[in-house]
């Protein structure tokens, strides 16, 4: 793209070593070693920003690798961390790996029952959670986890009269640590030696479309393989400023956050919480920015919820200056020539608008921002363009460590996903559509799930992902369908919706239902009734009805569904709970052709068919 839309002077591949290592712990320590007093981390604590140099974190992670290994954590061995996105999961993640550990994440949502199958599944023998709500899950279901030898809490707040032998501060951790280093000062180094490229170093859980979870297996050089790709595609530096606001149990943050920074020294500013992000962006102005599309929606509400503010005159500076922008995109991506006048005039609009509203935002200072988790509007990508910065989507999933394709700063093409990077090949399946996936970023399989594993590979060795696309002849891949009803919602969580639908059917009230969700930032559904036993339940409890569309209107027969979907969500992490549904006022018989020959919903045809009652959820 051209120089007075962006620098793409600043956007340039490097195929060089940025930090040498051929395991995640041997490139940390290297960086460690390199990088010195350099800072790397930096949080909100109490309203001032903390700096941590790679001294500091590698003074930390070494004194919680020593307390690991003063409870005797062996190699191989799975710690799992149930905590948002913090420094302490970092430091607690690179001291497990030091170790020769298998470090696994649990979303800080998921319900105590998830908890159990997660450490369960993974065998978990050390459990951090983050503060007392997440101790409370723990603590509830590690009777029925005969592995799990301790829980270390992060923050110890409200938890002073804790007696409990079994748990432990994350600083009486370090400081048993502590102890131990001083009694074997080079058992680290002797175990960070011994971690080989081989060796599996992460689990990332998934779900599935039987519903159950399922661990998805990274190594050491899987991990390596792929950071070093990453700066292929776009790379960062130590001037880099990034954000880690996204969940580190997500392949996302993981890959593209902590690693790829721990490789490329890029800092890493994590954000106070989820709702403090669009301040703690402007606090931060990233020169790196990797969200999900629901994050840059809410970035582009907030400006047409400004501008309703706005004088006209600034609004017709506005409109003027962001079409201006648009009609040069256009032109750009058509690879169509723009006048030395237009450019001119794109050059007044920025510095009387458009920098304002870059500034506003926090990006004014962002080379390039990145979407990625779910499919994104194109109209969004090009506000994004018009605005003077490179939106640049990337697309992959938890089994090929994130990005498989990518798309190139100087060929945008919205409503692409790039052509395939240049780390691992991509290709369209030719019987059946689907996009699948080969290279060394390819994880190693699903833990426990042989049969899974094999299932999720051709014979010739390619990963089959799930989506349907198509190709064109310049190696730009576009997702057209999904293969499996998985459902991304806009936050990039995965959902299987047939889990949800069957715990619904459950219910003698329930005959059929279908959960909506994707692209979208929140779960709703459709529900049909059991005529029957809902019709008893009306005439036994005095509910007038005349005919099945006026029993589903009914106040009381509202609320018996809304008890049935609480019973549910009970069971589900908040970002897998139904918000909204609504009843379907007819009966459907084999006859219909919403219905398959097994009376299931057909779930393309019914959400096209109710698409308006839909679309009236989501208002």
């Amino acid at each position: 793209m051209a120089h007075y839309l962006w620098d793409l002077s600043h956007i340039q591949p490097r195929h060089d070593v940025a930090m040498a290592g051929e395991t995640i712990p041997a490139m940390f320590w290297n960086a460690v070693q390199a990088r010195g007093d350099a800072v790397w981390l930096r949080q909100k604590e109490l309203g001032i920003w903390r700096a941590w140099n790679w001294n500091q974190v590698g003074q930390a992670v070494r004194e919680i690798a020593h307390g690991l290994l003063s409870m005797g954590f062996a190699p191989g061995e799975c710690a799992s961390i149930l905590s948002n996105t913090v420094v302490e999961w970092v430091l607690s993640d690179l001291a497990v790996l030091s170790c020769g550990g298998v470090c696994n994440g649990i979303y800080p949502t998921d319900a105590a029952s998830q908890v159990h199958y997660l450490c369960e599944d993974s065998r978990t023998t050390v459990l951090f959670v983050e503060d007392d709500e997440q101790l409370d899950k723990a603590l509830e279901v590690r009777e029925r986890l005969p592995l799990l030898r301790k829980i270390v809490v992060f923050d110890m707040e409200g938890l002073g009269g804790l007696q409990d032998p079994d748990v432990i501060g994350l600083e009486q951790l370090r400081q048993r640590g502590r102890e131990h280093l001083a009694r074997h000062p080079g058992l680290l180094a002797e175990r960070v030696a011994e971690v080989k490229p081989d060796d599996l170093a992460i689990l990332v859980y998934t779900s599935g479309t039987t519903g159950k979870p399922k661990g998805a297996m990274h190594s050491h050089e899987g991990l390596v393989f792929t950071v070093r790709g990453y700066n292929t595609l776009i790379s960062r530096d130590e001037s880099d400023e990034c954000m880690c606001f996204l969940p580190l149990c997500h392949i996302a943050e993981r890959l593209g956050g902590e690693y790829f920074s721990l490789y490329t020294g890029s800092k890493l500013n994590f954000v106070e919480n989820p709702e403090t992000v669009p301040e703690n962006v402007r606090e931060i102005s990233p020169t790196v920015f990797t969200a999900v599309p629901r994050v840059w929606e809410k970035f582009y509400s907030a400006v047409m919820i400004g501008l309703k503010e706005a004088t006209p005159l600034q609004r017709a500076v506005y409109g003027w200056g962001i079409g201006l922008g648009e009609r040069i995109a256009t032109d750009v991506m058509a690879e169509r020539p723009v006048g030395g006048g237009t450019r001119l005039q794109y050059r007044i609009a920025r510095w009387l608008a458009l920098d304002n509203v870059r500034k506003m935002m926090g990006i004014h200072r962002a080379r390039f921002l990145v979407t990625g988790a779910a499919p994104i509007s194109p109209d969004l990508v090009k506000w994004y363009l018009a605005l003077g910065v490179p939106m640049l989507e990337v697309w992959g999933m938890t089994e090929t460590c994130g990005a498989s394709t990518g798309m190139p700063p100087e060929r945008i093409r919205p409503g692409s996903i790039g052509p395939a990077t240049a780390y691992n090949e991509v290709r369209i399946d030719a019987e059946t559509g689907e996009i699948q996936v080969r290279g060394k970023n390819v994880f190693r399989g699903y833990l426990n799930l042989p049969e899974r594993t094999a299932e999720t590979f051709t014979a010739d060795g390619w990963l089959r992902t799930g989506d349907v696309g198509t190709v064109d002849a310049d190696g730009f891949f576009r997702i057209t369908d999904r293969m499996k009803d998985i459902i991304i919602t806009a936050g990039g969580k995965n959902v299987t919706p047939s889990e949800l639908e069957n715990e619904l059917k459950f219910s003698p009230y329930v005959t059929d239902a279908v959960i909506i969700g994707d692209k979208r930032p929140f779960l709703t559904a459709i529900v049909m009734i059991d005529q029957e036993n809902v019709e008893k339940y009306a005439q036994d409890n005095d509910v007038p009805f005349s005919n099945y569309a006026s029993l589903t209107r009914t106040r009381e027969v509202q609320d018996l569904i809304q008890g049935v979907i609480d019973g549910v969500n009970a069971r589900f992490a908040r970002v897998e709970q139904i918000k909204k549904f609504f009843l379907l006022d007819r009966q459907l018989t084999a006859e219909d052709e919403e219905l398959t020959p097994t009376m299931k919903l057909k779930r393309k045809l019914v959400e096209k068919k109710y698409a308006e009652p839909i679309e009236a959820m989501y208002r």
